[in-house]
């Protein structure tokens, strides 16, 4: 038997899959993904940053910290730069006529939350085994049958129909596209959220 414990959907609570769908077009006609400086594998677009900082969305602040086991002779490392999720509160400007930002206006009225991404997983990638510093929360915009979430040994497709799943991520886990196109979702970070 599965158990799915480390994935939960978020009761009452839904969005417009052609409007999140549409919006995603208008948003990668303004910005292109941001790679963390050209880490293999790895593309965003943050949607909200620290007031007045548009740096703090660019490079490795687009990524943020994650620890990791590289091999199997080696202990546990840490990746990256640590950020204060808590200091990302102003939308994007060039975002507000979006429907992303009534979607972040929701989800800041419900959660405490950091930063909001657009991740994007390209056909046939995956991420690394790795685990983050808090839960995320997920909302997929475009998905396909080959896409899946693994937290530990438990493997979800997490459908993109406008549902809202909270996923454990201080736990070991990665995301991979075994799909022929896109797995892109809105990804947020929980501040206080406790499994």
């Amino acid at each position: 038997m599965n158990n799915f414990n480390d994935f939960h959907t978020v009761k009452n609570l839904k969005f417009d899959i052609d409007k999140l769908q549409a919006s995603l077009k208008q948003l990668l006609k303004i910005k292109k993904y941001d790679t963390a400086n050209g880490i293999k594998n790895f593309a965003a677009i943050c949607l909200n940053q620290i007031p007045g900082d548009p740096d703090s969305i660019k490079g490795n602040n687009a990524r943020g910290v994650y620890w990791t086991k590289p091999s199997s002779s080696k202990g546990e490392v840490v990746r990256d730069k640590n950020l204060d999720e808590t200091l990302y509160t102003e939308f994007v400007k060039d975002f507000e006529h979006t429907y992303f930002k009534e979607v972040y206006e929701t989800l800041k009225s419900r959660f405490k939350i950091g930063r909001v991404r657009i991740l994007l997983k390209e056909p046939r990638t995956t991420l690394s085994w790795h685990r983050d510093p808090e839960p995320r929360l997920h909302i997929p915009i475009i998905t396909n049958p080959g896409c899946m979430m693994v937290i530990e040994n438990i493997a979800k497709h997490l459908p993109a129909d406008g549902s809202v799943y909270i996923t454990n991520n201080v736990k070991y886990h990665n995301a991979f596209n075994g799909g022929e196109e896109n797995r892109v979702h809105l990804v947020a970070c929980l501040t206080d959220y406790k499994f």
